[in-house]
């Protein structure tokens, strides 16, 4: 875990503040979200299914929420760019992040799998 939390201290300023702001904001959405670590980056799971990533773009170096069942969801501030399933909601780390829209996002995002669209195991 001391790795992951490194991941947020050594990032430098205004990207380490939004990122931690945004993993506040996707831990308080359901009880059954945890925070894990994959492929170097924080990862968060709903009942130990992928839900969410946090990264940050390697050339715009702009902070960004990857949804794994992104091709499920349909909003105006998702980029789905190449991927087929995943799609990402770029955050500036320079304007206040637009909480509202990040939440609503997620808790569709969450209906998914609480629905069973997204089946867990």
């Amino acid at each position: 875990m001391e790795q992951l939390h490194n991941y947020y201290l050594n990032k430098d300023e205004p990207n380490k503040s939004c990122l931690l702001a945004l993993r506040d904001i996707i831990l308080v959405q359901d009880v059954h979200i945890i925070e894990t670590q994959k492929w170097g980056m924080p990862c968060f799971c709903y009942k130990k299914k992928m839900f969410c990533y946090l990264w940050v773009d390697k050339k715009t170096d702009e902070p960004y929420i990857l949804m794994v069942e992104g091709k499920y969801l349909d909003h105006m501030e998702l980029e789905e760019g190449g991927r087929s399933r995943m799609k990402i909601l770029r955050v500036n780390p320079h304007k206040d992040i637009p909480i509202r829209t990040i939440e609503s996002i997620l808790q569709k995002a969450l209906d998914l799998y609480r629905t069973g669209t997204i089946k867990l195991k």
